[in-house]
């Protein structure tokens, strides 16, 4: 075995145990002695995950999101903002996704790059490379630098509405110096190269048209495109949209080894969670909200009340979670993002709930949600029935507000295990809080026990709230122009 390839080995080993210590020790807090095995995605195992309609939904009836606590029935948007809203809150913050501390250390932007480049075929853009310096005064041996980069069109005449995405922090297409500047470098690179190592002259001289900074072809030319829509950024630019390249591992790691380090560390002083602590996804909620606030203080370019938010499959979950707690949102195209996301808890179909309390992603998650998948604890056992809410008041949490729920189809690659029809099912449930906060919902009846998904590639776009599954796989690409065109609506935004 190679060297490298036995240190990533021992890496990866390394960190798998230190998630388990890290998950046992959770379960140690809570008295749980023994989970409940999750379903398997091999539908040939004898464990597989259901995909029998039948056996569905065995807990058929979902907490009545206009119900208070007491049993009092909600009739009014004053009692759903002052009563019933910060009850589903407090019990997502205490039971499933844990509670942001309110001691996060404050966060300050530096700008690393700003760079006048193109997109597409001559889309001039401004791009910027901000890091986001957490506090760490108080605990330095922790240090988290949130990456992003932002893209804006460069010949707005206003300020712009942008999107928010979870990924990777790249710039679109850096600017290259022109041919006689780039001549300069490569003749200074060769002279430093002959200074250190004379034997590169023979090289030199041997392959005179050389040069060790090979210039680079426009932007936007190149290979012919694939057919179908361009990317996402390349529609939000050619809109008049900007957009933010936010990376989620900048601000907390997609594992539980990680759960003593980045941001959930760092307020815990590297101490491992108490059990109604934030898990990953309300702490990458908690980045795109620092992301938000430095488009609010800095950047007069942006239309900072116009901001939205996305995500496909975990960074769906993320995205539906800002949308839901952070409520300077304007809107959210949240991508199949399954169980955690939009797909109820209590359905029998695919991914459940016992796939993240045993399994590797409980980070994602309150220590407190791994109660429900405990089949012998000192509380007895507990399954999704138990749990105070359920995914469809989520969705609730982000209305009136724009939220697009989207899927693909499983035989393209969104698989089954995501539960299209849960997640429709949980959509219509929040429905009649989009109503009575005076907004439109999917245009269906509230009945979630009746009603089916529309056909594929049929789109129910007529209100803030809206459903979309199309024809291709686990992205929401084939959605962004959909997406785009119904946002632009109900901003009433031209380019």
């Amino acid at each position: 075995m190679k060297r490298n390839t036995l240190l990533l080995l021992l890496l990866a080993t390394g960190s798998s145990v230190m998630a388990q210590q890290d998950h046992d020790n959770m379960m140690q807090q809570l008295g749980i002695k023994t989970l409940r095995p999750g379903p398997s995605g091999d539908e040939k195992a004898p464990n597989h995950a259901n995909y029998d309609s039948a056996l569905a939904n065995p807990y058929p009836n979902l907490p009545e999101v206009l119900t208070l606590n007491n049993g009092k029935k909600v009739t009014t948007a004053e009692q759903w903002w002052k009563q019933r809203r910060p009850e589903i809150v407090e019990a997502f913050d205490r039971e499933v996704y844990g509670r942001v501390p309110a001691n996060v250390p404050k966060v300050t932007w530096t700008v690393k790059v700003t760079d006048h480049e193109f997109i597409g075929f001559f889309m001039p853009v401004i791009a910027k490379q901000l890091i986001g310096h957490v506090d760490n005064s108080d605990y330095p041996s922790i240090d988290v630098n949130i990456k992003m980069t932002l893209v804006v069109p460069a010949g707005a005449k206003g300020p712009v509405p942008l999107l928010i995405m979870y990924g990777q922090s790249v710039l679109p297409a850096p600017a290259q110096p022109p041919a006689d500047d780039l001549e300069k470098i490569n003749d200074a690179i060769k002279q430093l190269l002959v200074k250190e190592h004379p034997e590169f002259q023979q090289v030199f001289d041997k392959y005179p048209a050389y040069n060790p900074i090979a210039a680079q072809g426009p932007p936007g030319f190149g290979q012919p495109r694939p057919a179908g829509d361009p990317p996402t950024n390349q529609q939000l630019i050619a809109d008049g949209w900007g957009y933010i390249l936010l990376d989620p591992s900048s601000i907390q790691a997609d594992n539980g080894a990680g759960l003593t380090k980045g941001i959930i560390g760092l307020c815990n002083k590297g101490q491992p969670r108490k059990p109604d602590d934030w898990g990953a996804l309300r702490a990458w909620a908690w980045g795109a909200a620092r992301a938000l606030d430095y488009l609010e203080t800095n950047e007069p370019m942006v239309d900072a009340k116009h901001v939205g938010i996305e995500g496909v499959s975990r960074y769906g979950k993320a995205a539906l979670v800002t949308l839901a707690f952070e409520s300077r949102f304007y809107m959210g195209l949240i991508g199949s993002s399954g169980e955690g996301g939009a797909k109820l808890h209590r359905r029998n179909w695919g991914e459940a709930v016992e796939s993240l309390t045993g399994g590797g992603e409980y980070h994602w998650m309150a220590g407190n949600f791994l109660k429900y998948g405990a089949s012998d604890a000192v509380f007895g056992a507990k399954t999704a029935a138990d749990l105070p809410v359920d995914s469809h008041e989520l969705i609730a949490l982000c209305a009136p507000r724009l939220c697009f729920v989207s899927y693909g189809i499983p035989s393209q690659g969104d698989a089954k295990w995501l539960d299209h029809q849960g997640s429709y099912m949980a959509a219509v449930a929040a429905g009649p809080v989009y109503k009575l906060l005076g907004a439109k919902d999917l245009g269906v009846s509230n009945d979630y026990k009746t009603e089916q998904m529309p056909p594929v590639n049929t789109g129910l776009l007529d209100g803030q709230l809206a459903w979309r599954q199309h024809d291709g796989g686990h992205t929401d690409a084939p959605n962004v122009k959909y997406f785009i065109q119904w946002a632009d609506k109900f901003m009433g935004w031209k380019k």
